[in-house]
């Protein structure tokens, strides 16, 4: 009996051990399974499947181009920056240059005048009495050259373009613009000549009178010593010359030069290169032709001699060197080789030399107005006389054009 017990008892255990085992091995493969085939985790929707990002996946592509943009615009805010600054810097350098130049230039002007006392050379009168007051500043100082035959040119310039009396004046005090006739003396200082400059001088009191003898062929020298005179006499950013049978548009002068203010050595004009003349007796001859080389060259880019202007340096630079420095025959000439070799900025505006009506007239309309006028076949307004008159009327910029400017 204890045998049949045992034998009973033995089976009935290794079955319940069993079964507990093979449930917990169940269980074990179940969670296990659950586990490799990631069926705990949330199954993602239909609409993600197909493409798209997710929210947070848009979150974070929207911060990276916010990123970009950010860097973006601070690159751009960078280069506008760099790009101020330097052009900071280039208006700084032109300026100390302009201001380097000009005390060079008035040191120059300081050794000269020394040099002058020193050995024994009397200054003129007019110079004396410029340095013993203080000078004020000007934006230009127009000469208009004229000879002693020309009264009825003059009046005709007075009665077009140049203003008279208190608005003269007021040109002067208000705008810082100095208008006069530049002449010299007659071979015989005191004749009737001089006197009736003087006369005519005491009436408009609009000349400037120069310690030179008067001359076609002295034109150069004359050049020199209005330049030497006005720079003297007057502290201006500009000195221009102009003939008496030119007309001017104050205005349009001044607003044109004022935008080169910043920069120190300027010469202003009508550029132009025209041959140089070996045959004697016809206009313009050059009787230093050989000096150009071969027989058909061309003179080098000067102003065209019927209106140019220069800055105070090179105005400067003629009044130091005006006893070394060449005349050839024609001034426009003379003035253009006394800047070979300097750093000088050409500036060829062809505003400078526009025609008589309807050239001028035409540009004035379309809204660009001409500065000076005049018929190159004469080298001026051809019958000037008569025909200023006309020429203001139909190209003048108006009468109180330029008491209403700003420079």
């Amino acid at each position: 009996m204890s045998w049949k017990s045992r034998g009973g008892f033995e089976p009935s255990t290794r079955s319940s051990v069993s079964r507990k085992w093979t449930f917990l091995f169940c269980i074990g493969c179940f969670c296990a399974g659950m586990l490799f085939s990631d069926r705990m985790w949330a199954v993602p929707e239909v609409e993600n499947v197909g493409g798209g990002s997710t929210g947070s996946e848009e979150q974070s592509l929207t911060m990276v181009s916010e990123g970009c943009n950010t860097s973006t615009k601070d690159g751009n805010n960078e280069s506008k920056d760099i790009l101020g600054e330097v052009s900071e810097t280039h208006n700084a350098i032109q300026t100390l240059d302009k201001t380097i130049s000009s005390l060079e230039m008035e040191l120059a002007v300081a050794r000269a005048a020394q040099d002058s006392i020193l050995n024994g050379s009397p200054l003129m009168e007019n110079v004396k009495l410029s340095e013993s007051v203080h000078k004020r500043k000007y934006l230009m100082v127009v000469g208009i050259n004229t000879a002693f035959s020309s009264r009825k040119r003059r009046d005709s310039v007075r009665a077009t373009w140049m203003p008279q009396g208190d608005k003269r004046k007021k040109l002067e005090e208000e705008k810082g613009i100095v208008v006069r006739f530049v002449i010299g003396h007659s071979t015989t200082p005191g004749g009737i000549l001089d006197r009736a400059i003087e006369a005519e001088d005491k009436r408009h009191g609009d000349f400037l009178r120069l310690d030179h003898v008067e001359g076609y062929l002295e034109l150069s020298a004359k050049t020199k010593a209005y330049f030497a005179t006005a720079v003297a006499l007057w502290d201006a950013d500009f000195y221009v010359k102009v003939d008496d049978d030119v007309h001017v548009n104050i205005a349009t002068l001044g607003s044109t030069l004022a935008r080169h203010r910043s920069k120190p050595r300027v010469y202003i004009g009508c550029m132009k290169s025209g041959p140089v003349l070996a045959q004697k007796g016809v206009r313009y001859y050059e009787p230093e032709y050989w000096k150009f080389g071969e027989e058909g060259n061309k003179y080098f880019r000067h102003a065209t001699g019927q209106l140019y202007a220069i800055s105070k340096d090179l105005a400067t630079y003629i009044s130091i060197n005006q006893h070394i420095l060449h005349k050839y025959t024609n001034e426009d000439v003379s003035l253009g080789s006394w800047f070979i070799g300097l750093d000088v900025e050409h500036i060829d505006d062809r505003r400078l030399c526009c025609g008589t009506p309807p050239d001028c007239e035409w540009k004035a309309q379309a809204g660009n107005i001409c500065i000076a006028s005049f018929d190159w076949s004469c080298s001026g307004i051809c019958k000037s006389v008569e025909r200023m008159k006309e020429v203001h009327r139909r190209c003048g910029e108006g009468e109180n054009v330029v008491l209403n400017a700003v420079f």
